[in-house]
């Protein structure tokens, strides 16, 4: 069995003297894991920095088993986001979101939002707010999705400003009114197409604590499992610079 892809580094770990395991967020392939000989070794350490895009050769006798790595570096990232720990915090966010997919599960929607959110973790300007739409996405890839296009209630499609945090769908401002202080506000820039916009510390605050809110209770907390560390880092980040 063999394959050829390109990948975001999202994890590397050690394997006895000289090699790496090397967890891949893949194009074609998903979440994919693989042997790495000699990734411990200089020429190789600087590659496999997560955040790192390299372009992957994967091989192995049989499909299911954990297979080896050869791997070229296509953009390394890594060396541009350290110095900036608000960065770094956002590599280990993102990693840690990717890291919820099922292994060898194919997102190539959720890889190009990887991708588009890694060349820009440098900027605060525009992030934080494609990390929002992501975990929003993360949702629905883990079949969690919200339902955001319609008031639950009266099914208008216009001044949607809140969301059910039982439900998980979207209400109009004049319909949620009454029961506003029980519902989740749901930011204007998560209902926009345009990706360029720059949302408000108040806006992105909202944002997190709706996708924080579901992500806690449909996928954490199941599994047993805190937020990851990362995510409140680099929000803690975001407040600090916004100050």
């Amino acid at each position: 069995m063999q394959w050829r892809d390109e990948g975001l580094v999202i994890g590397v770990r050690r394997h006895g003297e000289a090699a790496v395991i090397l967890e891949l967020m893949t194009r074609a392939h998903g979440r994919h894991l693989g042997l790495v000989r000699g990734g411990k070794g200089s020429a190789l350490r600087a590659v496999l920095q997560p955040g790192n895009q390299v372009e992957a050769n994967w091989r192995a006798r049989l499909d299911h088993q954990l297979g080896a790595y050869v791997v070229e570096p296509l953009q390394s990232r890594a060396a541009r986001l350290i110095d900036h720990g608000y960065a770094l915090h956002g590599v280990a966010f993102l990693s840690a979101l990717l890291r919820l997919l099922p292994e060898r599960d194919p997102h190539a929607e959720l890889y190009e939002m990887a991708r588009l959110i890694a060349d820009r973790l440098g900027s605060m300007d525009h992030a934080p707010a494609l990390l929002a739409r992501f975990e929003i996405a993360m949702l629905g890839a883990l079949g969690f999705g919200l339902d955001l296009g319609a008031c639950a209630l009266t099914g208008a499609r216009e001044d949607l400003a809140y969301v059910s945090p039982k439900s998980g769908r979207a209400v109009s401002r004049n319909a949620g009114e009454p029961w506003r202080e029980r519902l989740l506000r749901y930011p204007a820039f998560l209902q926009d197409g345009d990706f360029a916009m720059r949302p408000d510390e108040a806006e992105l605050d909202a944002a997190f604590r709706l996708t924080g809110h579901f992500l806690n209770r449909d996928v954490f907390a199941p599994r047993g499992a805190p937020m990851p560390p990362a995510r409140g880092f680099y929000l803690k980040a975001v407040a600090a610079r916004a100050a």
